[in-house]
């Protein structure tokens, strides 16, 4: 089966290869398709805007589709930026922008306080079935960039039991226990189930 990933995120595309790999499928994203352009994502949860990632790419394209969206809950922030995490510093901030405000935000905030939350929604559509699933992964922010690897806010999520932070990590210890990581691996074992073309597909 050929297999969608509505995403032009090339950080994203390969994590979520690594991800497929056991599925005999074959994958695109929408790095293949540049016409489509700008996905508007309005939605006001992270299951939203990956539902309308899904459909837009299904639009585009006719292939059976997964997307998703990842937030961040910061604590000491009321639970922001949340489902605007990836806009946080304005419309086209770049990750590293995102990062120095955060830093920024929580300046005068204690270790003790700096709990927060990445989240990731996954979404399957194909026309027809819409099936979802939600991966969540507790962590801190740190109070200065640590790690060169991953993306976006990578360098300041330290993951206490692994004393490392996400942009500490290879992208196989990340996906070992990320937030996309869980999200995919339920929406995927929801499909087994489910879907007669994934039943087919698994090596």
């Amino acid at each position: 089966m050929k297999l969608l990933l509505a995403t032009q995120n090339k950080h994203k595309v390969d994590e979520l290869m690594r991800l497929l790999e056991p599925y005999a499928l074959e994958v695109v994203s929408l790095l293949d398709y540049p016409e489509i352009g700008e996905i508007v994502e309005d939605g006001d949860t992270l299951e939203a805007n990956a539902l309308i990632k899904a459909k837009a790419g299904y639009a585009h394209c006719g292939l059976p589709t997964i997307a998703d969206d990842t937030g961040l809950a910061v604590a000491a922030l009321n639970g922001a930026p949340g489902v605007y995490a990836a806009r946080y510093a304005g419309e086209n901030a770049t990750y590293d922008q995102n990062v120095q405000k955060m830093l920024d935000e929580l300046q005068s905030v204690p270790a003790e306080k700096r709990q927060a939350q990445f989240q990731t929604a996954a979404v399957f559509y194909d026309g027809d079935v819409i099936i979802s699933a939600l991966g969540e992964v507790p962590g801190i922010i740190t109070e200065t960039r640590q790690g060169e690897s991953g993306f976006g806010y990578d360098p300041i999520f330290y993951i206490p039991e692994k004393q490392l932070t996400y942009a500490q990590m290879s992208i196989a210890e990340k996906n070992q226990l990320s937030h996309r990581k869980q999200a995919f691996e339920k929406l995927l074992n929801k499909l087994l189930q489910t879907h007669h073309a994934f039943k087919a597909e698994l090596q």
